[in-house]
């Protein structure tokens, strides 16, 4: 359905006009796509837009609550042609969402995934220390948000290196040997902000401190409630990996497992930004207009999700749009900042930890 050609163009490089009109047109023919093809989606617009669907300006088109993949099985594919299934981290009183897809929906997830992170830490694969335990991988079938983010980021690293022990507690005997043999080669940090913050670089800076190369990459995600509880911000976060760990570039991320690949990455300046092939609007707590700027809950678009309807989708994190096509690191497209969760939505999504 989504034209190959779009995986040839610049990750970043679409102004608001060009990337509005094809997200007019693609969002469009995703929506009739998955309600001829998932009756549970069709029914769920007749339900909400009463059959009056308004396709004039993107703003308007029907979006979904993201909480209806924790209790729906929407798929828009014969269950024949299901390659992968994916769920969030749900904790003991929360339903997990879970998503399906098939060997496309999968492949262009990880076409994206990979242009979108080697655009910003190049193509040369860096040895990697995951802050994480290896038993997080164990399903292939059926991953956990956790789980595919590891496998996902797991392509730009080798010597891959998993830092904690099955129980979380930290594995103090792989970090030095990886140290050793890296300490003076640029590595690959990966891991969930509050696993990363909690289980490696507070239990290093009571026990003993590793200084890796300086132009080494950290990249983390998720768990910014737990953060917030904890009244660690992104600043202080990054101040605590330079004490630790001696490294400066240290890049955040935003996504969800129902649109999985479509990250949002945060650039030098310290905003997320929006590829050519995800974006975000904003609506206010009484889900009126979608808008451009501002703060408001999030509402995230993707042509990418064609196994099942999540092209749609409204979260229940609140952002504030910074700019469009301005933003001083040079990157087209909306850039914005995550401000929290509306309160009492329920703890969900990829960043949810034991």
């Amino acid at each position: 359905m989504l034209d190959n050609s779009i995986f040839e163009e610049p990750i970043y490089g679409w102004d608001f006009e060009k990337k509005n009109k094809f997200y007019l047109n693609e969002i469009k023919k995703l929506t009739f796509h998955h309600s001829k093809n998932c009756q549970q989606y069709k029914n769920i617009l007749q339900t909400l837009y009463y059959k009056k669907l308004n396709f004039k300006t993107i703003n308007n088109f029907p979006f979904i609550p993201v909480k209806l993949f924790k209790y729906l099985n929407l798929m828009s594919i014969d269950k024949n042609n299901l390659f992968k299934t994916m769920r969030s981290s749900g904790t003991t009183n929360n339903q997990p969402s879970t998503i399906f897809l098939d060997k496309i929906n999968a492949a262009n997830q990880t076409k994206v995934l990979t242009k979108i992170v080697t655009s910003f830490i190049g193509s040369k694969r860096l040895p990697m220390l995951v802050i994480d335990a290896k038993s997080t991988i164990s399903s292939r079938k059926n991953f956990s948000a956790r789980g595919a983010a590891i496998i996902g980021f797991s392509l730009f690293g080798k010597d891959i290196t998993y830092a904690l022990n099955d129980d979380l507690s930290i594995n103090y005997q792989a970090i030095a040997d990886f140290h050793k043999k890296y300490k003076n080669s640029k590595i690959l940090i990966f891991g969930f902000t509050y696993i990363l913050y909690k289980n490696f670089l507070k239990q290093l800076s009571s026990k003993s401190q590793y200084s890796f190369h300086k132009e080494s990459i950290v990249i983390h995600g998720g768990g910014w409630k737990k953060m917030h509880e904890a009244s660690i911000t992104n600043l202080k976060f990054k101040r605590l990996v330079k004490k630790n760990i001696g490294i400066n570039n240290v890049h955040n991320y935003y996504g969800l497992i129902e649109q999985t690949g479509s990250i949002f990455f945060e650039c030098e300046h310290g905003f997320l930004h929006c590829s050519i092939y995800s974006d975000i609007m904003v609506r206010s707590n009484t889900i009126e207009a979608a808008k451009d700027s501002g703060k408001g809950i999030v509402q995230l678009l993707s042509p990418l999700a064609t196994s099942y309807p999540g092209h749609n989708i409204l979260t229940e994190d609140i952002a504030t749009i910074i700019g469009i096509d301005d933003c001083k690191c040079g990157r087209k497209g909306k850039y914005f900042t995550i401000d929290g969760r509306l309160k009492n939505a329920e703890i969900r999504g990829c960043s949810d930890t034991r």
